[in-house]
């Protein structure tokens, strides 16, 4: 497999979205009983963005952090990690958002404990959306989390999907569902739906495909937002590896990668998502998205960060993905 092919000095993606300072507990039980944390960032976003940059893709990323520690704590390891944060305010007064997260040693999900009400992520609007710098990528990506966290931020995430429609450049959407975060399932769905129908790739997980369409089908999830002008979808199944429409390349199944022990299995469909765009962007086929999004994914359950199982381009091409 050739080194990824460099276009130009212009962002490959740019994404909008809150990174968090994450505390993770160094051993297992109830997060009131832990003593010991260790620090790493998180956010859905965040972990697209990061795992794009190690694999050589050139990312923008947008947003607001306090100007406290966790603040910059954040912005120097997203610029430590490559990505162009020009587009990040540091906002005096205002404070970043932090979670809690648990240790679990079944393959469980580890409990998770959100302090991001009133971020100033959240506070983002259409004020802090730089048109001509979307513009300047050649994609987009989105996720349900963003558009969760606010009426202001939904609006955001709404004006960047229509400028980059109206530029003719893909949009790339993950649901990432946060039911906590909307007033109701319905609003969720419908919200999200709306959002998705006007990407180019959506890429839901099989649990959220049924909150998101009524159907556990792979088959129908894809339909349901083929049938609505979405010309790829890639959905996610877990242990059963991914299933995939497209309008060009027709329909398939990818199989799973194996996984020898499952540790955390968050931040599996941010590293899937990693892969797809990723290969996509290089001009691969839809399966072979897929393929490098499984194995992705399949790395990403195995530790206990959100980022620490995104590989980089040498483990790509050692992999022959």
């Amino acid at each position: 497999m050739n080194d990824i092919p460099h276009h130009d000095t212009a962002l490959d993606v740019v994404t909008f979205g809150e990174a968090m300072l994450m505390l993770v507990a160094d051993e297992c039980g109830p997060l009131e009983q832990v003593q010991h944390f260790h620090k790493r960032t998180a956010g859905a976003e965040t972990n697209v963005a990061i795992g794009l940059s190690r694999l050589g893709h050139r990312v923008g990323w947008g947003s607001r952090l306090g100007a406290d520690s966790m603040g910059r704590y954040l912005l120097a390891e997203m610029t430590r990690e490559g990505l162009d944060c020009s587009h990040v305010e540091v906002a005096a007064g205002e404070r970043s958002g932090f979670q809690f997260k648990g240790r679990v040693d079944d393959g469980s999900d580890p409990p998770v404990e959100y302090h991001r009400a009133g971020s100033a992520a959240s506070r983002m609007g259409l004020q802090h959306l730089d048109e001509a710098w979307l513009r300047g990528a050649r994609q987009l990506h989105v996720t349900g989390v963003f558009a969760a966290l606010s009426a202001s931020t939904l609006a955001l995430a709404r004006r960047a999907i229509a400028v980059m429609r109206e530029a003719s450049k893909p949009i790339s959407f993950d649901p990432n569902l946060r039911p906590t975060l909307w007033a109701s399932q319905d609003v969720m769905r419908d919200t999200l739906n709306a959002l998705a129908v006007q990407a180019d790739l959506v890429l839901p997980g099989i649990e959220e495909g049924f909150i998101l369409t009524g159907t556990r089908d792979p088959q129908g999830i894809a339909r349901f937002y083929r049938g609505q002008g979405v010309r790829t979808v890639v959905v996610k199944l877990g242990a059963e590896g991914a299933y995939y429409d497209d309008a060009d390349e027709g329909t398939g199944q990818v199989a799973a990668f194996p996984v020898a022990r499952v540790v955390d299995t968050v931040g599996a469909g941010d590293g899937f998502a990693v892969g797809v765009i990723s290969a996509r962007l290089e001009g691969r086929s839809v399966a072979d998205a897929a393929r490098r999004g499984a194995w992705i994914g399949a790395r990403a359950v195995q530790v206990t960060g959100d980022t620490e199982g995104l590989p980089t381009r040498a483990q790509l091409l050692e992999a022959g993905l």
